[in-house]
């Protein structure tokens, strides 16, 4: 059964994550997984692309000029980078594959829409050291 969302924010957040999906796509990434949740947090993306997994927080927001990437504080960056080494742990690798040559990053795509139109402005910031 689709999750329902009730409040605008988590319609916003949901909208951001379809428009972020769709620019990763684009952009030749392939999308792993979406809202990847274990106790500790949740990744809304898992992307790969040239051998290098990508894990996205996506931001939205809808008015004004407040900043997304402003909600990415210590303690959110402490849950994703949990969220992270489960994953790591976890997914499938060649045996001769070690866990420190796994290559990933971790990014962040804002996205300011416009809900009348249901579009969004996208800025995707790479690498961001954890």
């Amino acid at each position: 059964m689709p999750k329902v969302f009730t409040s605008d924010r988590q319609k916003i957040g949901k909208l951001g994550e379809e428009i972020a999906k769709r620019f990763l796509m684009k952009h030749g990434y392939l999308i792993l997984e979406e809202n990847y949740t274990k106790k500790y947090g949740e990744m809304d993306l898992i992307a790969k692309k040239d051998n290098v997994i990508h894990f996205v927080e996506v931001k939205s927001v809808s008015r004004g000029t407040y900043d997304p990437l402003q909600n990415v504080h210590p303690s959110k960056l402490k849950r994703i980078s949990r969220v992270i080494q489960v994953y790591l742990l976890n997914i499938k690798v060649p045996r001769e594959t070690s866990f420190n040559e796994i290559k990933w990053q971790f990014d962040v795509i804002t996205v300011k829409i416009n809900e009348k139109d249901r579009i969004g402005t996208v800025k995707h910031i790479k690498d961001i050291i954890i």
